[in-house]
């Protein structure tokens, strides 16, 4: 990659801009730096794929900026108050505290185990309740906000011109009840387009003290106080699912504009598209609803995060056991190259140079992860050398995040042919799955990277999935590389569960 920002006369990156429709030429606000904010998760439940796609879409955007040559400024925020999770602490007979941890924590670990880079910051609400509470105030100050019966709302028609620029909406296509947590029926409202700045605290209700009583904010004056005192009056880049573009991010333009006199705030807005389960929006009463964990139950990781990064990330994607499968094939044959690139001790006779402008271009053209794939794809097919385990340290590891440590590939590739040369001799091994517990097994299990390389290689060469618990043998005849593979990706199929592995990012601030 560069070592410094690109100059636009070579090779501009252009980013679609949600508000004007169309991809522009990144400018940033200081050159050589990207301030990027995205909406976090509210932590009321563990996390679902709909998360895992947003959160890898923006962590793609993170490496190739930083592979570019920016400094990126990444923020992500937790909104850990809000009404689901004082449901969920009251029907538990717990602080909401402990369910908002409880969640933040597993959120984390699942995007440490898709390889996501950690952003530079995460505030929460709880501990931007004085800038909030100062937001609101100049807000009322300015004419933008008023005193209702159960708390403080933005006066929409204050701000005129303002409205739909996300979306294209106007203020008559909006109805009452739209909108979600924008307190939509309460009292004392102006109008109902009017949304919530502070809402007066509920008997029982953990609660900040303010100048209008006892309360908590509202969901939208949250992200703009986290970003606004974070960045100052504007920063570059704003992202986040494509759901939030309305009610959430034009109301954060309403307060945040109007706060600030600064107009844009928010140099470009980007938003990932929705995730499908077979033709149909995700959701739990359509019974197709996936968490994060429950993927990983099923599919590996980085498979996973390959099979997400594969579909444009404006676009929307479909997750069907068909794309799923084919993912994952592609991902098999990714992994397999590297580590017989990484094995070779002479360098391939093809020009990568090609490659890397095209991969460039793609990136370039608005985060383009799916031609960069292909690029990807193409050098898997026709290269192999030392040279290209390089090649694809460089993109395919460090900008896209699809592969593992180079060493756990080496630790697997060792493994793998120690237990050839057992076959070999004539040995006989048994494992049993990690459900058949208890049970007595002959011969060591394999160490953890070792199952994990081998488990890249289920769905391409077996397309078989393991029996629960069941036990299975293989003998002296199979002594081939593929059947040897074949026999003990049956019995890895179930194995003890991959762990998360450390990024590289996590490894320097532990050195520090």
């Amino acid at each position: 990659m560069t070592d410094k920002p690109r100059s636009p006369d070579i090779m501009p990156l252009r980013v679609y801009d949600t508000r004007s429709r169309e991809k522009r030429e990144l400018s940033t606000l200081e050159d050589g730096r990207v301030s990027m904010y995205v909406c976090g998760i509210t932590p009321y439940s563990p996390s679902h794929l709909g998360h895992a796609r947003c959160y890898l879409a923006f962590d793609v955007v993170h490496r190739w900026l930083e592979a570019s040559g920016y400094d990126v400024d990444y923020v992500q925020n937790f909104t850990d108050i809000d009404d689901k999770i004082l449901d969920i602490s009251d029907s538990e007979g717990v602080d909401y505290s402990v369910v908002a941890n409880r969640n933040i924590d597993d959120y984390l670990e699942a995007m440490d185990t898709m390889n996501v880079l950690r952003a530079d910051h995460y505030p929460r609400v709880t501990e931007t309740i004085p800038e909030i509470i100062d937001m609101i105030s100049t807000l009322e100050g300015k004419g933008h906000a008023y005193v209702g019966d159960d708390g403080v709302y933005f006066e929409i028609d204050t701000a005129p011109g303002k409205f739909g620029q996300l979306t294209g909406q106007t203020l008559e296509m909006v109805r009452a009840g739209a909108g979600g947590r924008v307190a939509d029926t309460g009292s004392g409202k102006r109008d109902h387009r009017d949304f919530a700045l502070w809402k007066l605290a509920k008997p029982g209700e953990p609660s900040w003290e303010s100048p209008w009583g006892d309360g908590r904010p509202g969901w939208h004056i949250e992200c703009s106080a986290m970003s606004l005192n974070h960045f100052g009056e504007q920063f570059d880049i704003h992202g986040g699912g494509h759901d939030l573009r309305f009610p959430h991010h034009e109301a954060e333009i309403f307060q945040s504009e109007c706060c600030t006199e600064s107009e844009p705030v928010v140099g470009y807005w980007m938003h990932n598209g929705f995730v499908n389960v077979d033709g149909e929006k995700m959701s739990k009463s359509l019974g197709n609803f996936w968490t994060i964990r429950d993927a990983f139950e099923h599919h590996e990781p980085l498979a996973l995060r390959y099979a997400l990064l594969s579909v444009p990330y404006r676009n929307p994607i479909d997750l069907t056991p068909e794309f799923l499968e084919d993912a994952a094939t592609h991902f098999n044959r990714l992994v397999g190259a590297y580590g017989d690139s990484l094995s070779s001790d002479s360098e391939s006779e093809t020009d990568l140079s090609g490659a890397s402008e095209r991969f460039a271009a793609a990136m370039d053209d608005d985060f383009n992860t799916r031609a960069a794939m292909i690029e990807i794809q193409a050098v898997v097919s026709s290269a192999n050398g030392s040279d290209v385990a390089v090649w694809l340290e460089r993109h395919a590891g460090d900008v896209l995040g699809l592969l593992p440590p180079s060493e756990d590939v080496m630790a697997g590739l060792a493994q793998a042919d120690s237990a050839r040369a057992e076959v070999a001799e004539g040995s006989t091994r048994c494992w049993p799955s990690a459900r058949a517990r208890g049970i007595p097994r002959t011969g060591p299990a394999p160490t953890r990277s070792a199952t994990r390389l081998l488990r890249w290689e289920s769905s391409s060469r077996t397309g078989q999935t393991a029996r629960p618990g069941a036990w299975t043998d293989y003998s002296s005849s199979e002594t081939s590389t593929e059947g040897w593979l074949l026999m003990r990706l049956r019995m890895l199929e179930l194995i003890t569960p991959i762990e998360p592995t450390t990024t590289t990012r996590e490894k320097k601030i532990a050195a520090q």
